[in-house]
Formats: structure tokens, C-alpha cells, sequence
């Protein structure tokens, strides 16, 4: 085990020392948090330059009751379709509307003078739509329709609660999109943090195989504890990250984030952690928005979250990894590593695709089984735990992913002590079978 233990240092030290290595677990969070403002920035930032559209109305309904927009302006023409097309290029396009509108709304055409986009044609259809929709209603001659309409326009807001997990009234709601959205985020985290650090230490028997480092230390050390020590020092490595980063984003959540928060968002979000939320304190409110500021700043959901983490990314590692150094010194370079790493890497990404279409339905029988199969449950299981599901199903995930890495480090330490002495011959998947039959 000393040996080991010194493996395991030397691995640790020599990545957590890297510069590459502080400044990604520093800038993660702040990345992560950059990315899920960006789309909100580009939409706000990117709008495009105003289009010019001419109108020819033949029904006389539509033009008139077009709304000019941030890029869209409309103004109508006397001129034929053809003589518009031919004259006034320097428009974004001539917009043709049917005399028949009404009866045949699909005799619409745009002629762009330069290429159009779903955006621009989603707001003219949407505004073309609306138009036709109050025309017709306007037949049914009602006083005051509009007015009508928008008396009777609602919008419902629904608090969802576990009633098999509390029966009391001041429990917490549940958020389902906070959930879905969590769920996408831990999944495609355990997907990344499989395939990076499993990769890295391929690479690095490959390395050391390659430089003969491997022949010197074999000699005084067993190749089980060589691999051993390899998957345990990197795996500490990602559980530091882990580590770093709950602790600020836990920091984020439970003392900055109260501080920048609105007076009446905040009071709100305090209100639904307690239970069922006065009306008059989230009046005006988002119920939704609430709920995802009432989760992120309660220690105890978030702390619950990334030991979690923690406990599916160190097993799912050291699972793959064992995997991943079996094929690293089976092979001289990670261009003979491709054919073999295939069987490793699809489970992965087979985990990944079964994430999206479990959280549709997070107590399927589909998600309990793939978050219960080793090679998936990693990422499967990250994804349904923001749905609050039962402890006993997360236990016997993490039991059956830990049980399986003990197997698969005993096959692959077969493979690993013979492969570290093979030189210039990339084996096939036959050989490494008899590899693993092979006597000591």
C-alpha cells in the first residue's frame, strides 16, 4: 500500500500543480454561469439591422393593421408585383398578399432581395395570423370584442407538491423545470468529467509506456498497484474540482446571491423554502423564477446535490478509467487506441441520450433500470435526482457502481500487465480475451 500511496501523490501533485489546472477550477463556475446568461445577452445584443418590407395588399385587410417592429418596418406601394420586384431593390423584399386572403391564407409570397431567415418569416406569418383570426371574429359582430378578449385572457400558475413524501402543508413545492433544467446540467457534467478525465489517464500510460518509464517502476512495484495507484491519484484529482467548486457555488448561492437579489424576490423565494407562499408576497411574481431562486439559495438541497455528485463522479470515473488504462497499455500511441476505445465510449454517450428521454418521465422503468446499469448509471442517475426520487434507489445505484468497478479493475489489471510489455503491434479484441485468460 506504501506504494501505492506514492502513486496516488505523484499523480495528484503532478496535475493540481498545474497552472491550467487552478485557473479551469476557478473559471468554471463563472464560466457555467456565463453560459447560462449568454443566450439572454446574444438575444439581447444580436438583433439585426431594420428590413424594409413593401407591402401589396389586393384584400386591404392586412397592410393597414401590420405593426412595424426592432427590424421589421412595413410600408405599403401602388406599384405591380412586378414592377416592385424589378424597382425597389434596395427594400429587404416586397411582401404579396392575395385578394383572397381570407378564404385562401396560404396566397401570401415574400420576394427577399438579399436571404431571409425563420425569424423574420415567423413575424410576419405571426402578425398575418393574428390580423386574419380578429377579422374573422369581427363577422361575429360582438360589441367590444377585443376588450372581451382581453378580460378573459388567464394565465395559470401551478405549485406542484410530493404528497407520498410530506403530508404537511408547509412543504416545499417542486419545480419541474427547475428539475429538467438541473437534470441537463449534472448529466452532461458526469458526461464530460467520464470521457476527460478517463481519457487523461489513458494518455498518460500511453506516455509513460512509450518513454519505457513503465519497465523501471515494474520492478518495484506490482502492475495491479501501478494502475491502481494512476485511476486513485487522478480520481482525487476530480474530486478536489468537485470539491472547489461546491464550495463556491455554495458560497454563491448562500451569500452573494441574497445580496443582489430584489427585496421582494428574495422575501418570495424565502416564503416558498417555508411552504405555500402568501399571495400578496409573490404578487407579480414568477412563480418559476422563484422556485429556481428559492433552490439555489437553500444549503440544504444544494449540499444534498454535489455529495451526490461527488459520489457518482468518483464511481463512474473509476469505473471507466480501469477501462480506460486497460486500452491506454494495450496500445503505443492514441491513434491505435481509436478502435479499441469504441466499446468504452458508447456506453457513455448511449448514457447521454437515455438522460433525454429519461427526464421526460424520471420514474419510467426505463430510467430506473439505466440509472441502475454501471456503465449509465453515472449519468442517468445525476439527471433524476433533482426529481427528489426515493434514497433507497440512489443507494442501490451507487452499491451496484461501486461493486462493478471492483470487478472491472481485476479484468482490467490482466490486460494492463501484460499490455505495458507489448511494443508494435496494436492487439485485437481477441487478444486481449486471452490476455485475461492468462495464469499467474
Amino acid at each position: 500500500m506504501s506504494n501505492v500511496s506514492l502513486i496516488i501523490g505523484r499523480e495528484f501533485n503532478a496535475r493540481v500543480r498545474k497552472k491550467s489546472f487552478i485557473i479551469t477550477t476557478l473559471l468554471m463556475p463563472v464560466l457555467m454561469l456565463g453560459l447560462m446568461v449568454a443566450p439572454a445577452l446574444i438575444m439581447e445584443f444580436s438583433r439585426g439591422d431594420e428590413k424594409r418590407i413593401a407591402v401589396i395588399d389586393e384584400s386591404g385587410l392586412v397592410a393597414p393593421e401590420l405593426q412595424d417592429g426592432d427590424e421589421l418596418s412595413f410600408e405599403t406601394t401602388d406599384l405591380s408585383l412586378e414592377e416592385a420586384r424589378r424597382e425597389l431593390t434596395d427594400r429587404f423584399g416586397v411582401l404579396f398578399i392575395g385578394g383572397d386572403i381570407l378564404a385562401n391564407p396560404n396566397d401570401v409570397r415574400l420576394y427577399a432581395n438579399s436571404t431571409s431567415s425563420i425569424v423574420v418569416e415567423s413575424n410576419i406569418t405571426g402578425q398575418i395570423e393574428r390580423i386574419l383570426e380578429a377579422e374573422k371574429l369581427r363577422g361575429y359582430n360582438i360589441e367590444n370584442l377585443s376588450q372581451i378578449l382581453d378580460e378573459v385572457k388567464t394565465s395559470v400558475s401551478m405549485q406542484t407538491f410530493r404528497n407520498d413524501k410530506s403530508q404537511e402543508e408547509d412543504s416545499q413545492a417542486q419545480s419541474s423545470i427547475v428539475a429538467t433544467v438541473l437534470g441537463y446540467v449534472l448529466g452532461f457534467v458526469l458526461y464530460m468529467f467520464l470521457l476527460i478525465y478517463g481519457s487523461m489517464v489513458m494518455q498518460s500510460v500511453i506516455e509513460e509506456k512509450n518513454s519505457r518509464v513503465l519497465e523501471v517502476m515494474v520492478s518495484s512495484v506490482r502492475p495491479f498497484d501501478l494502475m491502481l495507484g494512476k485511476i486513485l491519484g487522478v480520481a482525487l484529482v476530480a474530486v478536489v474540482q468537485i470539491l472547489v467548486w461546491g464550495v463556491l457555488i455554495c458560497g454563491i448561492g448562500g451569500l452573494v446571491l441574497p445580496q443582489l437579489m430584489p427585496a421582494d424576490v428574495l422575501a418570495g423565494a424565502q416564503a416558498v423554502q417555508a411552504g405555500m407562499p402568501d399571495a400578496a408576497t409573490v404578487e407579480g411574481l414568477n412563480p418559476e423564477m422563484l422556485q429556481a431562486v428559492a433552490a439555489m439559495t437553500d444549503m440544504g438541497y444544494v449540499v444534498k446535490i454535489f455529495v451526490c455528485l461527488l459520489l457518482f463522479v468518483f464511481g463512474g470515473y473509476l469505473l471507466y478509467s480501469a477501462m480506460f488504462a486497460a486500452v491506454g497499455s494495450a496500445v503505443d500511441s492514441v491513434q491505435d487506441a481509436s478502435q479499441l476505445q469504441m466499446p468504452i465510449t458508447l456506453p457513455i454517450i448511449l448514457a447521454l441520450l437515455m438522460m433525454l428521454a429519461v427526464i421526460k418521465d424520471p420514474d419510467s422503468q426505463l430510467a430506473f433500470w439505466f440509472s441502475v446499469i454501471p456503465f449509465t448509471s453515472p449519468v442517468v442517475m445525476m439527471a433524476r435526482i433533482p426529481y427528489e426520487i426515493p434514497w433507497w434507489e440512489i443507494v442501490l445505484s451507487l452499491a451496484v457502481l461501486y461493486a462493478s468497478f471492483v470487478g472491472m479493475v481485476w479484468l482490467a489489471s490482466k490486460i494492463y500487465r501484460v499490455g505495458i510489455f507489448m511494443y508494435g503491434k496494436k492487439p485485437t479484441f481477441k487478444e486481449l480475451a486471452k490476455w485475461i485468460g492468462y495464469k499467474y
